[in-house]
């Protein structure tokens, strides 16, 4: 179990990123996993999710353990939290940062259960009744989106970007809120300027040619 010095500096951390990272297995092969993720720590990822859908939990376990066993000292040494997509009982196993869970993933209290009440845990949402919710629940972030049509979550159609303004005023000015879905570089001005203040991007970064000056190159949108 972390500190409570530890604790509360991965909370810090989240509530001052503006970049969260997926370290996808869709996209990177296994053997690739911790050059990639260290890749995209030395640019500036403020978070980063370890996702592997179509992973039994096992297999994720194993995973993180044996295959990937550099991935939380990595994340400690650069001060960014590891979450753990889909499975709090490997978060809680393997000690990382936190867990994100999708809209039917059980409630906050049953994964309080599981992995205590230290842990960050985080919430996709789809529309703004979701994201309130989240927010009333007692969720640490939410994910916002998809904004867009993307290849990562197959026949789900883009959101938009008609409430962001009002949902990052309502829910991002108390908890996180990561704008997620479709974000790439040629259309992250527009999400900007339609409201949102964080954004997860996943496959411009992991299918960059150089991933680490990709996600600087994301991250000065955020300081100029």
């Amino acid at each position: 179990m972390p500190s409570r010095a530890m604790t509360e500096k991965i909370n810090d951390a989240l509530n001052d990123a503006y970049l969260y990272g997926i370290l996808d297995a869709g996209y990177v092969a296994e053997a690739d996993m911790e050059s990639v993720a260290e890749a995209m720590l030395r640019g500036g990822v403020g978070v980063l999710q370890l996702r592997a859908k179509g992973y039994e939990e096992c297999a994720v376990l194993d995973l993180l353990k044996n295959k990937l066993p550099g991935l939380l000292p990595l994340c400690r040494k650069y001060g960014v939290p590891l979450i753990i997509n889909d499975f709090p009982e490997v978060a809680a196993a393997v000690g990382a940062d936190g867990v994100h869970i999708g809209q039917d993933d059980g409630s906050l209290a049953q994964v309080r259960e599981i992995v205590g009440d230290a842990m960050i845990v985080g919430r996709s949402t789809h529309s703004p009744t979701q994201a309130l919710k989240a927010l009333d629940e007692g969720f640490d972030y939410i994910g916002f989106g998809p904004l867009f049509p993307t290849p990562t979550k197959k026949g789900r159609p883009g959101i938009g970007l008609k409430n962001i303004a009002d949902i990052q005023a309502r829910v991002g000015s108390q908890i996180p809120m990561f704008c997620i879905g479709g974000i790439k570089p040629d259309n992250l001005e527009l999400v900007l300027a339609s409201g949102a203040r964080r954004v997860v991007i996943v496959s411009a970064l992991l299918q960059a040619p150089d991933i680490t000056e990709a996600t600087r190159s994301v991250l000065a949108h955020f300081t100029s």
